[in-house]
C-alpha cells in the first residue's frame, strides 16, 4: 500500500484551523478523505535485504507499532505543526508522556526542579519514583521566582512544571524559570494540558519540551486515552524516541485516529467551553456560599496580569471553594443535576470533582494546606452544554 503525504501544509505559514485538520495528513492509493486507521502490530518486507536495510536505517519504512505507525504519524505530524515543534512522539497516557519526558534525559547524580504545585501522580514521579534511581529534587513554590532562583544548582538537569496548576490554577512564569534553567543547561519541561497550545505557547515562551495528556481537551470527548510528547527534533529523535522504543508506551493506533478527529474541533470546542467558563465564573464570584473562585481568565485571580501575558483566553477550568468544607462540598456534588461528578476534564461534557478526596488524595495534608487545596475546593470543567443550563444546574445546588 503506498501513502501519499500532503506536503503542501508542512511548506507553508497556514492558521491553526487548518493546522488542525490538515497537518501531517496522508492518503493511501484508496484517496480516502478521513484518515486511514492502520491498526495491525508489524509490517513485512520484500526481501530479507530491503528488512536488513529498515533495521539499519538505510531504507525508509515502519518496522514495528512499538516503534512507528502510519496512524500515529498522522498525528505526531499534526502536533507538531500546531505546537511549531521539532519533533513530537505520542504516548499511551499522558502520564506515559510525563514519566518518559523525565526519564529519557535523567540519570543519578542529576537535579530536578519542580513546583509543589502537581497533579498527584506527577507529584508521585518527582517525590518518589526519581529519588530511587538518585536523581535529586527541589520543590518550590511556583509562584515565587525568588524560590525558584535559589533552587538550581550545577547538577539541575530538568524542570517540570504546569501551568495553569491542578487544581489551584496557579500560574508559573514560564519565561522566567526557562532563562534561569537554561542558565545551567538544564531542560524546562511544560505540562500544558490546563491551557491547552490553543491559548499558551510553551516553547515560545522559552521551554525546552511539552507534554500532554491527549485524553483530555486533545481527544475532548470522552473515548480514549492518549500522551503526546513535543520538542526539538535532537531531542526527539536523539534522546526521546530511543526510550520510549525499547521500554514501549506505544500510543494504540485507534486512539491516534480518535486524537485526530479530537484534533480537528480542538479550536472550535475549547473556544466554546472557554465562554462558557467566562460566564460560570462570574456567576459564582457573585454566588453565596462561594468563598473563593479560581479562575485565570478573571480579573480577580492573584497573577491576572501573568495569565494575560502568557495566555490568550482563561481556559476551560475554574476551580472555587465553598464555605462549610467537605460536607458542604460533597452536599453540593450530590445536588448536582447535569453536571456529573468525574476526575476527568477537557471534555465536552462539564464535569466536577472533589480534588482533595479524588486528585490529590495521596498527597500529603500539609502540602495540600501549603497548596490551597482545602476540604471545601471543587474543580469545575467546564463543557459545550448551553452556558445557562449550567449555571442554572449550580445555582440549585448551591442553593
Amino acid at each position: 500500500m503506498t501513502v501519499t503525504r500532503n506536503k503542501g501544509i508542512r511548506n507553508r505559514n497556514v492558521g491553526t484551523a487548518t493546522k488542525l485538520v490538515r497537518g501531517g495528513l496522508s492518503r493511501s492509493q484508496f484517496k480516502e478523505t478521513s484518515e486511514a486507521i492502520f491498526m495491525n502490530s508489524g509490517f513485512v518486507y520484500d526481501s530479507a535485504e530491503e528488512a536488513a536495510g529498515r533495521f539499519t536505517g538505510e531504507n525508509e519504512g515502519y518496522i514495528y507499532s512499538r516503534y512507528a505507525n502510519p496512524t500515529l504519524s498522522v498525528f505526531e505530524e499534526r502536533m507538531q505543526a500546531l505546537e511549531g515543534a521539532g519533533g513530537a512522539r505520542g504516548t499511551s497516557s499522558g502520564m506515559a508522556a510525563v514519566n518518559a519526558a523525565l526519564m529519557c534525559q535523567l540519570k543519578a547524580g542529576d537535579h530536578v526542579v519542580a513546583p509543589k504545585a502537581l497533579f498527584g501522580s506527577c507529584l508521585y514521579i518527582i517525590e518518589e519514583i526519581l529519588p530511587r534511581f538518585g536523581v535529586g529534587i527541589t520543590l518550590v513554590d511556583g509562584t515565587h521566582l525568588d524560590q525558584w532562583k535559589a533552587a538550581f544548582t550545577p547538577e539541575t538537569a530538568a524542570v517540570f512544571l504546569e501551568t495553569p496548576s491542578n487544581p489551584t490554577l496557579e500560574i508559573v512564569d514560564i519565561a522566567a524559570v526557562a532563562e534561569m534553567a537554561h542558565a545551567v543547561g538544564a531542560k524546562v519541561i511544560v505540562d500544558n494540558v490546563f491551557a491547552t497550545s490553543i491559548f499558551q505557547k510553551p516553547l515560545e515562551l522559552g521551554a525546552d519540551v511539552v507534554v500532554y495528556s491527549a485524553t483530555k481537551h486533545i481527544d475532548g470527548q470522552g473515548r480514549c486515552l492518549g500522551g503526546v510528547i513535543l520538542g526539538d527534533e535532537e531531542f526527539i529523535e536523539e534522546t526521546l524516541s530511543p526510550y520510549l522504543k525499547h521500554t514501549g508506551p506505544a500510543l494504540s493506533p485507534f486512539n491516534a485516529w480518535n486524537l485526530l478527529k479530537g484534533l480537528e474541533t480542538l479550536d472550535l470546542r475549547v473556544n466554546r467551553q472557554t465562554d462558557n467558563a467566562e460566564k460560570i465564573a462570574a456567576f459564582l464570584e457573585n454566588a453565596k456560599g462561594i468563598q473563593q473562585v479560581i479562575y485565570p481568565g478573571s480579573d480577580s485571580h492573584p497573577q491576572a496580569d501573568l495569565a494575560r501575558r502568557q495566555m490568550k483566553r482563561g481556559s476551560t477550568l475554574v476551580s472555587f471553594e465553598l464555605e462549610g468544607g467537605q460536607d458542604k462540598a460533597f452536599a453540593f456534588l450530590n445536588k448536582l443535576n447535569l453536571i456529573d461528578i468525574s476526575n476527568n476534564l477537557g471534555d465536552s461534557k462539564s464535569l466536577i470533582t472533589h480534588p482533595t478526596t479524588t486528585t490529590h488524595a495521596s498527597v500529603s495534608e500539609d502540602l495540600k494546606r501549603h497548596l490551597g487545596i482545602s476540604e471545601g475546593m471543587v474543580r469545575l470543567s467546564v463543557g459545550l452544554e448551553d452556558a445557562d443550563d449550567l449555571i442554572a444546574d449550580l445555582g440549585e445546588a448551591l442553593s
